[in-house]
């Protein structure tokens, strides 16, 4: 029988599992396909899982499923989530990914707990305006070539600069405990800064506060928030900071490893 998986949990923080071995079923709870949803004790972790039928397709409302299990066990316990698309071909094959990673998903939940993620999305004037970005041949010579490179590094380095001082800004006035930042520009002219901060969870009405004041202040900025969510962006950092010290070591299946899910937006 193959499971899709969605998230990896401790034990301890559902007793319904307690004295079984085998997978218990989440009374209530039904994730992709409409198949009801399982918890599978594995040593000191709780792997949330449902029946799988690999010649079924995953859509978008599958996405949405995922992220909603994902959301509903992140009520219970700390989670490490999986990517949409999880498939374990049987029994065996999750026993063994998990036992393989256990220390590895056992020191990242020690390290989230108690945390959450919060998302903020910034819009800004891009400070070079409406200027558009000169296409520069892969091979080109003379000084009209020499002249866009030029042109083109210096919005670059601008656009790096804005960034890094609304994201500065954000981060003073939010204070998290980690974040992450990515940043884009749109057709409409604007810089989206999409940012992840990592915060405690009873901080969540502060920090909801905070950003009530601080979208009403600053006029140059639009802000949009939403969370509390799973911590995402921050398991999958610590999975990248994990296989880069064990770079040596046998690498640990790619399955096995929880990382941001897509649906979260």
């Amino acid at each position: 029988m193959a499971w899709y998986a969605y998230c990896i949990g401790e034990r301890q923080a559902f007793p319904e599992i307690a004295r079984h071995r085998k997978p218990v079923p989440m009374e209530s709870l039904i994730g992709v396909s409409g198949n009801q949803v399982f918890l599978y004790p594995a040593s000191d972790l709780a792997v949330v899982v449902s029946e799988h039928n690999p010649a079924e397709s995953l859509n978008q409302k599958s996405g949405v499923d995922h992220a909603r299990v994902i959301a509903d066990c992140f009520h219970h316990s700390t989670v490490l989530p999986f990517r949409f698309g999880t498939v374990f071909n049987d029994d065996e094959s999750l026993r063994k990914s998990i036992r393989s990673n256990q220390r590895q998903f056992l020191n990242n939940i020690d390290k989230l707990r108690g945390k959450t993620e919060m998302h903020l999305k910034v819009l800004v004037d891009d400070c070079c305006g409406r200027e558009v970005e000169k296409r520069v041949p892969a091979e080109g010579v003379g000084q009209g070539y020499l002249t866009n490179l030029r042109e083109n590094a210096s919005r670059t380095r601008e656009r790096q600069t804005r960034a890094r001082a609304v994201s500065f800004q954000m981060h003073r006035l939010f204070l998290p405990l980690d974040e992450e930042v990515s940043c884009r520009l749109t057709e409409s002219g604007k810089m989206v800064l999409d940012i992840a901060h990592l915060i405690d969870r009873k901080c969540v009405e502060r920090y909801l506060s905070k950003f009530a004041t601080t979208s009403a202040t600053l006029r140059e900025c639009q802000m949009q928030v939403s969370g509390p969510w799973p911590p995402y962006h921050f398991v999958h950092r610590l999975t990248r900071a994990a296989h880069a010290q064990s770079a040596t070591a046998t690498p640990a299946p790619a399955a096995a490893i929880p990382v941001p899910v897509p649906a979260m937006a």
